[in-house]
């Protein structure tokens, strides 16, 4: 019996872009070990387990029963972490819904708070701004705080 999907789950499509880095991956480590066992778990559901995990931020523990079991979610995160296949895979991802909000793959803006850029070494304070919650320079020193006394 199939499980119900999560909102959270790969589409068909989106599992065609990461399916060969991921088969790639596994033929890698197969070939890599000692024993020669692909293994048994469903790679395409230890995807699904980590973009349910990362959406909702529940413990390791707290998967739910019908994802793989949660220590093999977390040992195929921590093996991806690793090689770095878990940011080809964000890549492939990202460029595809930039793509499809014909947007250029790669941003062409970054955003900076002000806080990092107030306390950033050598950034002259003339060159900080305002901090938009209190409209006061930012840096003047100046509490926003209620005096009690």
């Amino acid at each position: 019996m199939e499980r119900m999907p999560y909102a959270t789950d790969l589409s068909d499509e989106r599992w065609a872009l990461i399916e060969p880095l991921v088969t790639a991956w596994k033929q890698e480590r197969v070939a890599r070990s000692a024993t020669g066992d692909p293994g048994s778990c469903d790679l395409r559901e230890v995807v699904n387990a980590l973009l349910y995990q990362n959406r909702t931020g529940c413990q390791w523990r707290l998967l739910p029963h019908d994802l793989p079991a949660w220590s093999a979610v977390f040992y195929y995160f921590t093996l991806w972490r690793q090689d770095g296949l878990d940011q080809r895979i964000q890549e492939i991802l990202r460029c595809q819904v930039r793509e499809r909000a014909r947007r250029l793959e790669d941003p062409s803006l970054v955003i900076i708070d002000t806080q990092s850029v107030r306390v950033a070494a050598g950034v002259p304070k003339e060159t900080t701004g305002l901090d938009a919650n209190k409209r006061r320079p930012a840096g003047s020193g100046d509490s926003p705080s209620t005096c009690w006394a």
